[in-house]
């Protein structure tokens, strides 16, 4: 499997978050370990010849594997440290692709979740990383908040969420600041 410094810096971050197996009732993810629900799971074995299996099972290349592939590229390689954290964190937790469109509306950009040549000058043009990455963690928090607008049965996971977010923001804005995470 492939990997690159800068991932394996920010995953650690996401695997303490996600934990492990987990089947939380009322969660839309249904069955999950390490992150990886049981759909996606399948889908990952289907495209290696593999038969089905719990994702209680899954090992350690295969969640690292999906992560690097579904979660990590091609954009959280390209961004600039602590970002790259934050837009990874964000695409684990909230479907790929959340984190390009929390990245594009905090950017002043159109949001439509493609990442494309605006977005990519966008990124390049950053002059306050450590601004951008608070307004992210403030467009995270109103995603979260909208969820729970929604549906109400989705409040149970609110201190979950928030907390998580706090603590990625937290993180990030160290490895900006050049700060060891713990």
């Amino acid at each position: 499997m492939q990997t690159s410094p800068a991932f394996e810096a920010c995953l650690p971050f996401v695997l303490r978050e996600e934990g492990g197996y987990s089947n939380t009732p009322g969660d839309h993810g249904g069955a999950t370990n390490f992150g990886i629900i049981q759909s996606e799971y399948n889908v990952y074995r289907h495209s290696k010849g593999l038969p089905l299996q719990s994702v209680r099972l899954i090992t350690s290349d295969e969640y690292r594997e999906i992560y690097w592939t579904s979660y990590w590229l091609p954009h959280c390689a390209v961004l600039p440290p602590g970002l790259n954290l934050s837009v990874f964190n964000i695409n684990v937790n909230g479907g790929p692709g959340r984190g390009t469109r929390l990245l594009q509306q905090c950017l002043s950009i159109p949001v439509d979740g493609v990442w494309g040549p605006q977005t990519d000058k966008a990124v390049a043009d950053i002059i306050d990383l450590i601004s951008i990455i608070e307004l992210f963690h403030d467009n995270e928090r109103r995603f979260y908040q909208a969820i729970i607008n929604h549906d109400p049965s989705q409040k149970k996971f609110q201190s979950d969420w928030f907390g998580r977010n706090d603590r990625c923001e937290i993180a990030s804005l160290g490895m900006v600041k050049k700060e060891p995470m713990v």
